[in-house]
């Protein structure tokens, strides 16, 4: 299983990580989407289909030295940042809620701390527009943008962040100054 997310998928659906990845094989985690590590992820398995993974990695020329920062980070993360994760959810309802009273954008209503919005004009105007304000997001097609809440926006700046996105969507579409 892609894990990348799981830590949203568990708080959004009231699960435990170990519920949802019960019925597969292994599962890959990573801990700075979601729980704010600066870099890393992990394989998960049982101990013989972790031995081959660590073999075929080992073949593969895939391994690396002196990683004891990279697990401190992880674990920092898992140990203080998990509990933290449905703020961001709560915080991705009010941006789309926000984003949905602009007309000619529609946000569907987040269940995690992805909103995603449609356009009536092109996207790429309006990532161009936040990001001069300092947000910045991903444009995912031509008239649709990805907006993503996690812990690196503070609940200080985080109706700053609302404004100046509303700000950009609205002048994409009006085309006002």
């Amino acid at each position: 299983m892609d894990g990348a997310r799981l830590w949203n998928a568990a708080a959004a659906l009231k699960e435990s990580e170990q519920e949802i990845c019960a019925p597969f094989d292994t599962v890959s985690v990573c801990f700075s989407k979601g729980l704010g590590a600066p870099v890393g992820s992990a394989l998960c398995g049982d101990s013989d289909t972790m031995r081959r993974a660590i073999r075929f990695r080992k073949m593969l020329g895939g391994g690396m030295r002196q990683v004891g920062i990279i697990a401190a980070g992880a674990l920092y993360a898992l140990e203080h940042n998990r509990a933290r994760v449905n703020q961001d959810h709560v915080a991705a309802q009010a941006l789309a809620k926000a984003v949905n009273e602009i007309e000619g954008v529609t946000a569907v209503r987040p269940d995690t701390n992805i909103v995603n919005v449609t356009l009536v004009t092109a996207a790429a105007p309006v990532v161009a527009l936040a990001a001069k304000r300092g947000v910045h997001f991903l444009a995912t097609g031509a008239h649709t943008v990805r907006l993503v809440t996690h812990l690196d926006v503070s609940d200080n700046n985080f109706d700053e962040c609302i404004r100046v996105t509303c700000l950009a969507l609205r002048q994409a579409v009006t085309g006002e100054g």
